[in-house]
């Protein structure tokens, strides 16, 4: 699914404009790239958490060369899925 096509579910389910929809869906990315950018977690329940982790420096070999090349450490954005989301993702059969 693409963007527009997720802010166009947004406004069907909330019945707000596409225009509107967009505008809230941006704010909403952006705040979450602001607050994980400050080193926070963000915490939805029933959703998951959205957290950073530092990924140390390792050395990798590059495919074209078959020289080392070394990557430096950085932080990456991690998710944790709630419990609710993986239940709705995975769903208990009754038999």
């Amino acid at each position: 699914m693409k963007k527009a096509d997720f802010v166009s579910l947004v406004a069907e389910q909330s019945g707000m404009t596409k225009k509107a929809s967009e505008a809230c869906v941006e704010a909403v990315f952006r705040t979450l790239g602001d607050v994980l950018a400050q080193g926070e977690r963000v915490t939805l329940t029933g959703f998951g958490t959205f957290d950073t982790k530092l990924r140390s420096e390792r050395t990798v070999c590059v495919p074209n060369s078959g020289e080392k090349a070394s990557v430096p450490a950085a932080r990456v954005p991690v998710f944790r899925p709630a419990k609710q989301l993986k239940e709705k993702l995975n769903p208990k059969t009754k038999d």
